[in-house]
């Protein structure tokens, strides 16, 4: 009996120190564990962000192209019905080769217009011009900040001034290509009245498949894209260089609203001079069946550019409403890339929102 209570003894005395070695492993095991847990998380975070897949506090690829589709129609929609009734003044007489331009000729036509059809007839083949530039816009803008990525322009603060151009250039091209039968019918339109030509957009193409065919509706197709290249290349690098060089002068990244739009009429009127004369052939071979002047006068690039110089010579040919190009392309272009970037802005900061309360 002594001997066994001698055991007990040792055994009870050897107990605590057995449970407090214990519990001390096991508090160190989930301290361990407690402190592991955040730097899990944090790497997972880290990663997210990275990739770009569900970080909060910046956009997916999907996202940034989606911002630039919608701020790209809302610019275009807006700076096109802006200055619908200079373009459609700007048409008329540069598909008369009878008519001499002139600023007097140019009042003329807007009163004689408004007298014989009333205000909203300024607006006319605005309808076709929405459907047309809206697409045409949004492709335009989207696809531009696309190939700037893969040209890696300007990547890490270089200056390749001349990626910056072919982005611009492609863009145009890009944008030109899926939308171009809205043109030719927004031309059509905009150089007919309700009464003798084409009442609505749908009526446009019905007749042009049945009386012209469908290859018609890409005539003047190539001198478009000759002409786009200068153009969307030109506006495009002009307004991206001036906002680098206010960055270099300012520090400041980003603008102010009367800055773009000193920028970007800039860009236009650089633009509009240097494509115009492949601007003037591509309208006439696009209205050439509906020109009272034209029976198929401008079949090719060619024998229209050939057909102006000869009957009617280079200023007053191929530079025939310049003048009303450099008022409204200034203003249209000035719009478009100011509303643009503020447009953009907006959406981002909406997008932001919505990931931040998700």
């Amino acid at each position: 009996m002594p001997k066994i209570s001698v055991r007990l003894a040792a055994t009870a005395a050897s107990l605590p120190a057995s449970f407090s070695n214990t519990t001390a492993s096991l508090n160190t095991a989930t301290a361990t564990t407690v402190t592991a847990t955040p730097i899990t998380t944090t790497t997972t975070t880290t990663t997210e962000n990275l990739t770009g897949q569900t970080s909060k506090k910046g956009t997916t690829n999907f996202d940034a192209v989606l911002i630039s589709l919608l701020a790209g129609a809302a610019a275009g929609a807006i700076a096109k019905t802006t200055i619908a009734p200079l373009d459609r003044t700007k048409i008329n007489f540069q598909i008369s080769k009878d008519v001499p331009y002139s600023f007097r000729a140019a009042l003329d036509f807007l009163k004689q217009t408004y007298a014989k059809e009333g205000l909203l007839a300024l607006w006319r083949g605005n309808s076709a011009t929405m459907a047309r530039i809206v697409p045409y816009a949004a492709i335009q803008f989207s696809s531009h900040e696309q190939w700037r990525k893969i040209l890696m322009v300007d990547k890490d603060g270089t200056d390749t001034k001349g990626r910056r151009f072919v982005a611009g250039s492609l863009a145009g091209i890009t944008s030109q290509s899926l939308t171009y039968p809205l043109d030719l019918a927004r031309a059509r339109m905009a150089v007919t009245d309700k009464y003798t030509g084409y009442r609505t957009l749908r009526q446009v193409f019905v007749k042009i498949w049945i009386e012209e065919g469908p290859r018609t509706l890409y005539r003047g197709y190539w001198a478009t894209i000759l002409g786009v290249i200068p153009y969307a290349g030109t506006s495009f690098f002009t307004y991206e260089t001036l906002k680098r060089e206010y960055y270099e002068i300012t520090g400041n990244s980003k603008p102010n609203t009367l800055s773009s739009l000193a920028f970007g009429a800039a860009a236009g009127a650089a633009g509009q001079t240097a494509s115009y004369p492949l601007d003037i052939v591509r309208r006439r071979m696009q209205t050439m069946r509906v020109n009272r002047n034209g029976n198929n006068n401008y079949p090719t690039i060619y024998s229209t550019l050939k057909k102006i110089y000869r009957e009617e010579g280079i200023k007053s040919g191929f530079y025939k409403g310049l003048s009303m190009n450099w008022i409204k392309g200034p203003i249209a272009v000035g719009i478009s890339f100011s509303t643009y970037d503020l447009i953009k802005e907006l959406l981002r900061e909406l997008f932001h929102l919505k990931r931040g309360r998700n």
